[in-house]
């Protein structure tokens, strides 16, 4: 894609530029830089133009609703329309356009922990890869803890069940796609079959003899291996809340038939914080006067359970953790009663569905254990006595949610209901899942789970793949763990990294006259654009203000056309604050400017024609004198007084809207959108005006002197227009509750800007170029989303990012 190639390599020149120092960067290589932007844009241009890409599939954002922020729900939105489209019965999503959908060939989302909006804003010149290669920008807002589990288990909307309703044959093809069918088979067979193995048991978290954490846990005398004829027991365990975490109060184990062989309470060994009773049932008063410790059970149970038994509970490795107790042999009812994506279904649902036995009711203070032991082995009786065919065409619909729908020509199909979840439903369609990443609690089955002990070694496996997943989650988590042991204070990282951005759109002026008021210093400046925060800073000699614009032109403008107006006899100089964090600022504008959502964008501010006539670029008009009151220009070079009622706030000429604008810039080039981001009931000085290719921007551009004959200034755009404000998205957390400037002025002057800035720039570019090897890697027509889910705090949260790209062929 030339629009990509050429921007990666104008970016790399600019990232080149910032090892340099400032005296290098000079006009000549401002005007290399300026012209290659112009050829890039413009082979870009003809590129779209020429409907070499036309046919791609590519995913956009109308201007509509790319200020709004998505969550997940959005994003599983596009997810499902990519892979099932129309003739799945999925309608294109409400807040995007997926063009071409047929021609999407997989799907690939990255999953990004502990990154935020405003990281990769500030770190924007290190993450040259995703600034360059992905098209499509918008906020994100986490709306779950687990996005991976959420984008597998997302709920599709009624969809046409003919598409993915494929005829089979017989009863047995229609139901080999289930979880159940697909672990166990059809054919009923002995309880051997449904032991855990060794695997099984490491991949579960079960204590395991031999493997780290397990060394002070008590071994039983299991023999090797068992037989279909091997005794089960029940087991059930009730922990409580202790200093040390959960330990264990209460065992229970029945046997074959039934009978409790074995019902204690057990006396922690540390201080109980919490007895749980709502669940375990176990109070104070009846563990004071128990004697009994977790060795003296651990004996009892080695004494009780023969050599060939096979111990029977739900999620079984919970009780064998609370027992710190290594048993060989175990069936696990959560694992044999299988849901899709690695979920299970609770004890107390399966002893209803099943058995058509009420437990764990609302009338029982807490679990019974014995009762829940019972219920246990039964299931597992149950469900080897019955097979797993049958005991999938009995409860199919009660518990798994689906219908055998048999049709004249006897062919039966595997009918799912309306909330068919999306990883299901692709896999129905034999398209492959998979999650790759640290071990996580996901909702998806293990076999579709590659874990992971560095990102490093993630990456390699999923490059070293011959042939990818349909719908591949990637989760990197190494950046949030670093920032996590290097930053254990985010907190003021995350006011840091908002402090430094909310600068960029700072400027301070001064000297003013004395007595110059905030409301007047705000009347001067907002005609650059809209001012948001102004502090005035008064010495006993002279007035100066520290200026915050809600916009990055806006305080781009200010300096251009401010600095050295002569307020009342007095020069005003117009800078930048000088700080650490901004000695690249230059170099991070002058790439806003070549980013590619702001190749065809400009920026326009209405002028009065009162403050037209005054505010002259000093170069240009030197000495032009500003009245304070705004009651009239002196006439300085023979210029002449501005009119009173020119002067007026409400002077209906400086209003600005779609039609006068079009009208105005329509003579450059076809002007594609005007935005007026105006608050309700206000009229607005400024507009962002996007034209249909960089040509008319250039055009336009180049004709700033004329039209600034007609009361108009204009620059490059350089906040992102997914953005409303530049400011807005740099709000520190603790604006929304917490203790504001103090925190952040004593942030700022105790972080220690240039040794955190360079190795977080270090940590973002190695981030950046794994993600761009992973993005290499995917097979051309992918849907490509690079999701940085946001900082979420008990003081309010910070926004991520959704990228999106679907990759082109060479």
């Amino acid at each position: 894609m030339n629009i990509s190639m050429n921007m990666e390599s104008s970016s790399s020149l600019s990232s080149s530029l910032s090892c340099n120092t400032k005296k290098r960067k000079n006009a000549a290589v401002g005007a290399h830089v300026k012209a290659k932007r112009l050829k890039t844009e413009q082979e870009g241009d003809e590129a779209l133009q020429s409907g070499r890409l036309s046919r791609s599939p590519r995913v956009s954002v109308p201007l509509d609703c790319l200020q709004q922020p998505i969550t997940l729900n959005e994003l599983t939105e596009l997810l499902h329309y990519a892979a099932l489209g129309k003739t799945g019965g999925i309608k294109q999503p409400s807040w995007c356009r997926l063009r071409h959908q047929r021609k999407v060939k997989g799907l690939n989302v990255v999953i990004v922990e502990g990154l935020t909006q405003s990281h990769f804003y500030k770190h924007y010149l290190s993450l040259r890869h995703l600034r360059t290669k992905y098209t499509t920008r918008v906020t994100f807002t986490p709306s779950c803890n687990n996005v991976a589990s959420g984008i597998f288990s997302s709920e599709l909307p009624t969809v046409d069940c003919v598409y993915f309703s494929k005829p089979e044959n017989d009863m047995h093809n229609a139901l080999k796609g289930h979880p159940v069918i697909a672990k166990f088979g059809t054919q009923r067979r002995g309880l051997t079959a449904y032991v855990l193995t060794q695997e099984e048991m490491i991949k579960k978290h079960y204590p395991v003899k031999g493997m780290p954490g397990f060394e002070e846990f008590v071994s039983t005398d299991s023999v090797d291996c068992v037989t279909d004829s091997s005794p089960l027991y029940g087991l059930d365990c009730e922990m409580c809340l202790t200093e040390k975490g959960n330990e264990l109060t209460r065992v229970s184990v029945v046997d074959s038939d039934g009978n409790c062989v074995l019902d204690h309470l057990v006396k922690p060994k540390n201080r109980i914080l919490n007895y749980l009773t709502r669940f375990s049932g176990v109070t104070a008063a009846m563990l004071r006067p128990i004697t009994t410790t977790l060795r003296d059970v651990q004996e009892k149970l080695r004494k009780l359970l023969p050599g060939d038994a096979v111990l029977v509970g739900h999620s079984i490795n919970n009780d064998l953790m609370a027992l710190k107790l290594i048993h060989q042999h175990v069936i696990d009812t959560s694992l044999l009663y299988r849901r899709e994506f690695g979920q299970r279904f609770k004890l107390k649902v399966l002893a209803e569905t099943v058995l058509k036995r009420q437990i764990q009711t609302e009338e029982e203070k807490g679990h019974n254990p014995t009762e829940d032991a019972v219920a246990a082995l039964e299931l597992a009786q149950y469900f080897i006595k019955t097979g797993p065919r049958q005991v999938v065409e009995l409860h199919l619909e009660e518990l798994w949610g689906y219908t055998i729908e048999e049709e004249e020509s006897s062919d039966c199909k595997l009918a799912p209901t309306p909330s068919l979840r999306f990883a299901d439903v692709l896999q129905l369609l034999s398209r492959s899942v998979a999650f790759f990443g640290k071990r996580s609690d996901v909702a998806l089955n293990l076999s579709n789970q590659r874990w992971y002990s560095s990102d490093k070694e993630m990456l390699e496996s999923f490059k070293r793949q011959t042939k990818h997943p349909f719908l591949s989650v990637v989760q990197f988590s190494s950046f949030s763990d670093h920032l996590k042991r290097r930053f254990p204070h985010r907190e003021r990282l995350h006011r840091s990294v908002c402090a430094d951005l909310r600068d960029m759109c700072v400027v301070f002026a001064g000297p003013f006259p004395a007595g110059f008021s905030e409301r007047e210093v705000r009347r001067l400046f907002r005609c650059c654009g809209p001012v948001g925060r102004i502090k005035m800073l008064n010495t006993s000699v002279r007035v100066h203000a520290e200026v915050e614009f809600e916009l990055l032109e806006g305080a781009t403008l200010a300096l251009k056309t401010l600095n050295g107006l002569n307020v009342q006899g007095q020069h005003m100089k117009v800078q930048r604050p000088v700080n650490e964090s901004l000695l690249d600022l230059d170099l991070t504008l002058d790439t806003l400017t070549e980013d590619i959502l702001n190749t065809s964008r400009l920026y326009a501010v209405k002028l009065k024609p009162s403050v037209a006539e005054c505010i002259k670029i000093s170069a240009e008009v030197n000495g032009h004198t500003l009245d304070r009151k705004c009651s009239g220009v002196s006439p300085v070079n023979g210029l002449p007084a501005a009119k009173t009622d020119q002067l007026q706030l409400t002077d209906t000429r400086s209003k600005l809207s779609e039609e006068t604008v079009t009208e105005t810039f329509g003579r450059f080039g076809t002007v594609e959108r005007v935005i007026l981001p105006a608050k309700p009931g206000k009229h607005t000085r400024h507009a962002c005006i996007k034209f249909q290719s960089s040509e008319g921007k250039h055009a336009a551009l180049s004709s700033s002197k004329d039209l600034r004959q007609e009361n108009y200034l204009i620059c490059q755009s350089l906040t992102p227009p997914h953005l409303p404000s530049w400011v807005a998205m740099a709000t520190p957390v603790t604006t929304i509750g917490g203790d504001g400037e103090a925190a952040e002025d004593e942030n700022k002057t105790n972080m220690g800007h240039s040794s955190q800035d360079l190795e977080m720039d270090r940590m973002m570019q190695k981030l950046d170029r794994r993600l761009g090897k992973l993005f290499r890697s995917l097979p051309d027509g992918t849907l490509s989303a690079v999701v940085l889910l946001g900082h979420t705090s008990v003081n309010g949260h910070l926004p991520g990012l959704c990228l999106m790209e679907v990759k082109q062929g060479s």
